[in-house]
């Protein structure tokens, strides 16, 4: 374990992403299997140790100490495994005992059942350093947020074997953990791992957004448009009998979705868009949508309630032939014949947008044909479909965000290199109720400050606190005093499960309005009138 509590200590510390990328493959290069291949699995969300959740954690730790003190520990640290690794007792006899290895811990917490897994897991915590336990903890209960994402840890791997990146994705989804024969090609020992898995991820193509100069001196007529849909990017693959359905980054949602895997009698791998709705003309919002994500699985009333539908991009094989070198163009001659053919309520072909020029698509793009839209799609008629953020072939071209002036209210601890800091913040608008002014909450967001303006809201949060709930505080905000957030976001839905009746899509601090007094802050009526622009 000592290594790699050292990895994830020296990964939280290190800010630059190729600094990250070497750490990895120094890790990769010094570790034997299987540990490495543990921890691949930990960095990439692989891991599923059922029996620790983040609820035998507390448990474990208020056995060991006074319950208010460890409330006041976590409210003060604001991140679960470091609050833990810190109050646990220190074993000295125990922690000079035999190290614990990584495959150990995982594969003995693996076969632990609910009632074994106390035990077992308290005394792996009395073997290690407070550094080996928050490892470990972060480990076991997933979602290690250290800065590293799952693409990252792939290029580390990439870079390790002097590969090509898109090798392993390609091969990602028939590799089995501890991923052996993974590193045994990556160093050379063995050959290219034979996948015999069907209905593998593809890597996706992306788009450049569109920036000032962009399109100058590109013919028109090189180009095609297609509206950019609010849904979430997928991938439909269905080969030798096995139907999956991925998201862009290539997580397996198929679980969520059985009624469209249900609709899939093809062989071919399709790129799209996944929407709720009845297609062609009813298609729902994204906050519809999130009703299916992240689900194992779903009632036979949701599905009915909300049912999914493709509206397809592009064509990646077809029939075992892989498409993704022919032209744009072919290929979505080709993937037109085959959606006549399916389902038109699961499966449909994303229209093309007729243009004279950059000046009048850009006119398009500012008023959509439909609230669900939020941008242009520009791809190149001969364009090969390329893995990765190619420069020239494609463009994204979003609507402008829409803003809105709004009001600090609460502040949460954020975690890793943030958890000293209070950075995640509710903010909301003034509502007028039968003659009552206040403030109701529209919506959250964690990024868009720099880090000198998070140190700024941070003080604020603390010099302003009116009231805690565990990592949470509740900031003065009245109409006299409180800070005031300029607001940006994608779009903006009706929903039942906020208070204020509305759901942001991607909300971000563009700007902090020290300047603006809080009685000035945008109401409740702003964001219905936008409602009301939207569905007329």
């Amino acid at each position: 374990m000592k290594a790699f509590s050292e990895l994830i200590d020296r990964l939280v510390l290190t800010p630059s992403r190729n600094g990250k990328i070497t750490l990895l493959k120094d890790y990769f290069a010094e570790t034997p299997d299987p540990d490495r291949g543990y921890a691949l699995a930990a960095l990439t969300d692989g891991l599923d140790i059922p029996a620790v959740k983040p609820a035998l954690l507390r448990t474990l730790a208020t056995e060991r100490m006074d319950e208010v003190l460890f409330a006041y520990s976590y409210d003060y640290v604001g991140d679960l495994a470091e609050t833990v690794s810190l109050i646990w007792p220190e074993n000295q006899a125990l922690a000079a005992a035999d190290p614990l290895s990584l495959s150990h811990v995982v594969e003995t917490l693996a076969k632990a059942s609910r009632t074994e897994a106390p035990k077992t897991f308290a005394a792996m915590l009395d073997q290690l350093d407070a550094p080996g336990r928050y490892a470990v903890i972060k480990l076991v209960t997933g979602g290690l947020r250290i800065g590293v994402s799952s693409g990252l840890t792939k290029q580390a791997l990439a870079d390790f074997g002097n590969r090509d990146v898109i090798e392993i994705e390609e091969l990602w989804h028939g590799l089995k953990i501890p991923y052996a024969d993974l590193f045994a090609w990556l160093e050379g020992k063995a050959g290219k791992p034979e996948n015999a898995a069907r209905a593998l991820f593809r890597p996706v193509m992306l788009a450049n957004p569109v920036q000032d100069g962009d399109l100058d001196g590109l013919d028109i007529g090189d180009f095609r448009a297609e509206w950019k849909w609010d849904g979430i990017r997928v991938q439909v693959s269905s080969e030798g009998g096995v139907r999956r359905l991925y998201s862009r980054s290539g997580d397996d949602i198929s679980g969520a979705f059985p009624d469209l895997l249900d609709a899939i009698d093809f062989e071919a791998v399709i790129d799209g868009e996944l929407l709720v709705g009845q297609p062609p003309e009813h298609v729902g919002t994204f906050s519809d949508l999130q009703q299916r994500l992240n689900r194992k699985s779903v009632s036979a009333r949701t599905q009915a309630q909300y049912p999914v539908f493709v509206r397809a991009y592009d064509l990646l094989m077809e029939n075992g032939e892989d498409t993704r070198a022919l032209g744009h163009d072919e290929r979505r001659a080709r993937l037109s014949s085959l959606l006549a053919r399916l389902d038109p309520q699961r499966f449909d072909l994303s229209a093309r947008i007729t243009f004279e020029s950059w000046e009048h698509l850009d006119q398009i793009r500012k008023q959509p044909e439909h609230p669900i839209i939020e941008g242009v799609m520009l791809k190149h008629k001969d364009s090969p479909y390329l893995p990765g953020r190619r420069k020239g072939p494609w463009f994204k071209w979003k609507r402008d965000p829409h803003t809105i002036d709004a009001v600090l209210m609460y502040a949460q601890r954020g975690h890793g290199k943030r958890s000293s800091f209070y950075s995640d913040y509710t903010f909301g608008v003034w509502q007028d109720q039968q003659g009552l002014r206040q403030l109701v909450p529209v919506g959250k967001a964690y990024f868009g400050f720099s880090d000198e303006e998070l140190v700024q809201i941070d003080k604020f949060v603390r010099d302003n606190t009116i009231d805690r709930f565990g990592p949470v505080r509740s900031v003065k905000a009245t109409e006299e005093h409180g800070l005031v957030f300029e607001v940006a976001f994608e779009g903006l839905s009706r929903s039942t499960r906020h208070k204020s009746g509305v759901a942001m899509r991607f909300p971000r601090i563009s700007r902090l309005r020290w300047d603006k007094p809080a009685a000035e802050a945008d109401t409740l009526d702003t964001l219905e009138a936008l409602l009301d622009e939207k569905s007329s």
